[in-house]
């Protein structure tokens, strides 16, 4: 199953073949920002006009048939926490939340999970047996201490979801071309993923090339999943398309993953 370039108005963004739901991954086309955040600039806190972000958000919400009320997002920390959402944590989209997590899951109708990506690894999540969704942001450490595999358990236990019926997107992100980390990620690789040399890994001197997109699909398989697509894009190298942190040294806006529950 294979990800889709969708372009409705000037709007780009990606779509899995092998998720049923609405849902997205844009990229940096469409949008009305400007300057270093041109165009498609979903960042809340970036310091963009928040006037050109809201309307970058009317646009793509509504393409997916929402609102920003509908919207369920958190402070993402790059740490494990998986929180069950429901509809009394939408609309905090332009309001500061105390909620601190890197992956939401619901079965609540109506609702929308979104991540802010601009490197990490964004992964969207569906059942459509139990109607249950989850968007995950991996970014290395959340990624060692196996944020995905937290994520199916979780759905799991929450809404009684079968592995076998839960189907995967990973996202447009860095990869293992433009990902030059230390050791100590390596190593922390490793020790979740013991034969990362295999598919995750290649050294370079004291460096190391590192796949976080294969470490993600190798954790969802070891959960369970076997229906996971994965995208073949690199934010770093086709950073005119999509937000880059390392590219740009962080003067960037971002770009998001998000996917809709239908009533």
């Amino acid at each position: 199953m294979g990800f889709v370039e969708n372009n409705n108005n000037g709007v780009v963004y990606m779509t899995s073949s092998n998720i049923s739901t609405a849902h997205a991954f844009t990229t940096r086309f469409g949008g009305v920002s400007g300057g270093v955040f041109e165009s498609m600039n979903l960042a809340v806190k970036s310091g963009d006009d928040i006037e050109n972000v809201k309307e970058n958000y009317r646009r793509i919400c509504s393409i997916l048939g929402i609102t920003t009320d509908d919207i369920a997002c958190s402070n993402q920390v790059h740490g494990t926490n998986v929180r069950v959402v429901t509809r009394d944590d939408c609309n905090v989209l332009f309001t500061p939340t105390e909620n601190f997590a890197d992956g939401q899951i619901s079965n609540t109708p109506g609702i929308a999970l979104m991540v802010f990506i601009a490197d990490c690894v964004p992964i969207l999540l569906h059942d459509q047996n139990k109607n249950v969704i989850g968007a995950i942001h991996a970014g290395w450490r959340s990624t060692v201490s196996n944020i995905a595999g937290i994520a199916v358990q979780k759905m799991e236990s929450e809404f009684g979801c079968l592995p076998s019926d839960i189907k995967a997107a990973l996202g447009p992100s860095i990869s293992k071309c433009c990902y030059e980390t230390n050791a100590d990620v390596a190593n922390a690789l490793l020790e979740i993923l013991p034969d990362a040399m295999e598919h995750c890994l290649t050294q370079h001197g004291d460096k190391y090339m590192t796949d976080l997109k294969a470490a993600n699909y190798a954790l969802l398989t070891k959960a369970g999943l076997s229906d996971i697509s994965i995208s073949d894009e690199c934010t770093s190298c086709l950073s005119d398309k999509y937000w880059s942190h390392r590219k740009t040294g962080g003067k960037r806006g971002s770009q998001v993953a998000i996917i809709t529950l239908s009533q």
